[in-house]
């Protein structure tokens, strides 16, 4: 388990935790009128880590039985189309068009079951476009890891991908007249630029893959 490795998963899963599940529906749950519940919070966060650790498992669990009947460089040559793809992807998110939030925002302030069928429905909505974390998943099992290590890999991944929205729950708490207004205009800019952020996160993801399977191909 190489440096080369951990820093490339870092940096996905920092993109990760730029979504609309696990960044923006929390930020939208901190800007719920009054004190924060924490308990809600830890709910919603918590549902959505575990159902992306879960399908992680899952998906790691069946590349694994493809990539184990591939030779090694074969499974580096695939790695690298997948990061290409991603990066050709992105080009494909227009700039302009806005985000739908309303049906986001009307459904956070629901119970307590309402909050976790929002998480799960986020995170089923993002299988679509989980791209990076599937490019994750695709380094993971191409690399010589063993099952602990891809467990640990997995779970730090998903924990990387819900901290942001831990630090920024800290801070409206501890500051919350100088963050709220910063919550706002996070919520509002992705409301206006999401379509076009997506296209430089799958931009980015595809570079971080492909960049890796030309190491390991051509370098290592």
């Amino acid at each position: 388990m190489g440096a080369g490795l951990l820093l490339a998963l870092a940096g996905l899963a920092l993109l990760d935790s730029t979504s609309i599940g696990t960044l923006f529906i929390p930020i939208w749950l901190m800007l719920t009128p009054g004190r924060v519940r924490i308990g809600r919070f830890a709910v919603y966060l918590g549902t959505i880590t575990v159902f992306y650790l879960v399908v992680g498992v899952l998906l790691v669990l069946g590349a694994s039985r493809v990539l184990g009947h591939l030779d090694g460089r074969v499974a580096l040559w695939i790695q690298l189309v997948i990061g290409v793809g991603l990066f050709a992807v992105s080009f494909r998110f227009d700039s302009k068009k806005k985000t739908d939030t309303t049906k986001w925002t009307s459904r956070v302030n629901g119970s307590t079951a309402a909050l976790v069928g929002v998480a799960l429905l986020a995170g089923v909505v993002e299988l679509a476009t989980m791209l990076p974390y599937l490019g994750a998943i695709g380094m993971m099992s191409a690399a010589d890891l063993t099952p602990a290590q891809t467990g640990l890999l997995l779970a730090g991944y998903c924990l990387v991908m819900v901290l942001p929205a831990v630090v920024l729950l800290a801070g409206r708490m501890a500051l919350r007249a100088r963050v709220e207004p910063v919550l706002r205009r996070i919520s509002t800019w992705f409301a206006e630029k999401g379509a076009s952020a997506t296209g430089w996160i799958l931009g980015i993801a595809g570079f971080l893959v492909a960049r890796d399977a030309v190491a390991r191909l051509f370098f290592l």
